[in-house]
């Protein structure tokens, strides 16, 4: 059997990327949260029972239509607004070295502040509402995606670059046409990450200047110390992040794979 066709096999066969791998560690993972909500007691924190009953109740009853339509509102133009933003200047300094030499520095220690502390200046230059949450997710999701680009377009085999020049491609042909399909796979990864750091911003953004959103039920919740409700929306949030993660994470392996082979 070929190298190639051995790989294809191992990776057919991990457990790793098996739906039910998963279920089983969903399973357990509810196992040990009933276990230590019987251990540490309802008041501290609730069932996944009960956690579940009430999730349902906050949906039959439409209490978060409005809510759920005001966070990935803002959340969706984040992160098209990022992705966009990101791939653009990633791209840009990957290509021209001496610039990605100089900014990589500065996007890395950016990237290392806590998000936090920027509100203010959002708030500053956004004012309340949507805008400061769009904003405050675009902050969150554009440095990796743009640092992973940058890295993509670094790592391009030369021999890509040389054919587009002797083809007289133009820049924006260059981009298309010879760029974004050598980095596809790690723009992709890139975006992975984007995706959950966006979502965290948006969610944050809404804590702090909101009236609507699932971050501003949060924060209320936490307010009042409603244990149930703070456990319940996490647990549609987690669900949700997990589920787009898993299918972005097996999106990513098989581009890896694909390139790998190529």
């Amino acid at each position: 059997m070929s190298g190639t066709s051995a790989s294809q096999v191992s990776a057919s066969q991990d457990p790793s990327l098996s739906p039910l791998a998963y279920l089983l560690f969903l399973l357990a993972l509810t196992g040990l949260w009933h276990l230590l909500t019987l251990w540490v007691g309802r008041d501290v924190l609730p069932g996944p029972g009960e956690t579940l009953s009430r999730l349902w109740n906050m949906l039959s009853t439409g209490s978060l239509n409005k809510h759920l339509i005001e966070t990935f509102s803002a959340f969706g133009m984040a992160l098209v607004i990022a992705v966009i933003m990101g791939v653009l200047l990633g791209a840009v300094l990957g290509a021209h070295r001496l610039s990605g030499e100089v900014a990589e520095p500065m996007l890395v220690a950016l990237y290392s502040i806590p998000k936090v502390t920027l509100y203010p200046i959002m708030l500053l230059l956004f004012g309340l509402g949507m805008a400061a949450k769009v904003a405050f997710g675009v902050i969150h999701g554009v440095i990796p995606i743009c640092i992973f680009t940058m890295s993509a377009v670094r790592a391009i085999p030369k021999k890509y670059i040389r054919a587009g020049q002797a083809m007289q491609l133009n820049p924006s042909q260059m981009f298309w046409k010879v760029y974004m399909p050598a980095c596809i796979p790690e723009v992709f990864s890139g975006l992975r990450i984007g995706f959950s750091l966006t979502l965290l911003g948006t969610l944050i953004g809404e804590m702090f200047a909101s009236r609507r959103g699932i971050g501003h039920l949060l924060l209320q919740a936490m307010e009042n110390h409603n244990l149930l409700d703070i456990t319940a929306l996490a647990l549609m949030l987690i669900t949700l992040a997990a589920s787009v993660g898993f299918a972005l994470l097996s999106i990513d392996r098989r581009l890896a794979g694909r390139a790998a082979l190529a």
